[in-house]
C-alpha cells in the first residue's frame, strides 16, 4: 500500500527513499560532468529502483502569472515529488574507472567561485518547492551535491559579515522565515520560507586529489495539510 509523503519525508513519490537512490547512484557515478548529467543519472537510478515512478525533466509550473520550471517531477501511483538539483563544483580533474565509475571516464570540473550565489539559489529552490507542495499528495526535495567545502563548513569565527550571511547552508544551520540579502539593502534577493529547515550534509564520494571530497545535502519540503 502506498502512502502520501509526510512532514520531513525523504521518500520519492511515496515509493522509494532518497537514500536508496543516492546509494545506487554513487556506486556507478561518484562524480558528474554537469548538473544536467546529475539530473539524468538520478532519474535513471530512480527508475531502476521504482519502475512505476515516472520522471519528467524541466516541467513548467504556473505561479503568479509566470512559468517556473521544476528540475525533476517524479510521478507515482498516488503521490508526486518535485526535486530541485544544484551541482556546485570547485576545480577537479581526474579519471574515474573500475567499480567506482561505469564506464571509465575522464572528468574536468570547472570551479564556480560564487559560493554566495550558490547559497542564494539553493534557498530559492526550497521556496519554489514550498509553492509546489500546496497539495496533500505532493512533497519536495532540494538536493545539492558539491565538492566545495566552504558550503558545508561553518564560517570562520570573527570574520566580517557577508551579504549572504542569512542564507548560510553549512552543517546544522537553520533556515526559516524571511531571509535578507546584505541586511535587506537588495530587496530582489529577499527570500521568505514558511517552513523551518536544518541542513544535514552527508558523504557522497571521495576521489583523489584536492577537491576530491563530495558531499550532498537534501532538504525535504513537506506537503501542506
Amino acid at each position: 500500500m502506498t502512502t502520501a509523503p509526510v512532514s520531513g519525508d525523504r521518500t520519492i513519490a511515496g515509493r522509494t527513499p532518497l537514500d536508496d537512490v543516492i546509494a545506487r547512484l554513487r556506486r556507478h557515478r561518484p562524480v558528474f560532468h554537469s548538473e544536467a548529467d546529475l539530473q539524468h543519472s538520478f532519474a535513471r537510478a530512480l527508475w531502476e529502483l521504482a519502475p512505476d515512478v515516472h520522471s519528467r525533466l524541466e516541467v513548467p509550473q504556473r505561479y503568479a502569472g509566470r512559468a517556473e520550471y521544476l528540475d525533476l517531477l517524479c510521478i507515482g501511483p498516488s503521490a508526486r515529488t518535485a526535486i530541485e538539483f544544484k551541482y556546485f563544483t570547485r576545480r577537479w580533474t581526474g579519471a574515474v574507472a573500475g567499480t567506482a565509475g561505469t564506464p571509465a571516464e575522464d572528468y574536468a570540473l570547472k570551479g564556480h567561485a560564487a559560493t554566495d550565489l550558490a547559497r542564494l539559489h539553493f534557498v530559492r529552490d526550497i521556496a519554489r518547492l514550498e509553492r509546489f507542495c500546496r497539495h496533500p499528495d505532493r512533497n519536495g526535495l532540494a538536493v545539492m551535491l558539491t565538492n566545495e567545502a566552504a558550503l558545508w563548513a561553518p564560517p570562520t569565527p570573527g570574520r566580517r559579515p557577508t551579504r549572504d550571511r542569512e542564507f548560510r547552508i553549512h552543517q546544522d544551520h537553520e533556515l526559516t522565515g524571511t531571509l535578507l540579502w546584505a541586511d535587506g539593502t537588495y530587496e530582489p534577493n529577499t527570500c521568505t520560507l514558511r517552513g523551518t529547515y536544518v541542513l544535514d550534509w552527508r558523504p557522497y564520494s571521495r576521489l583523489p586529489g584536492p577537491g576530491g571530497e563530495f558531499r550532498y545535502a537534501a532538504v525535504p519540503v513537506a506537503a501542506d495539510g
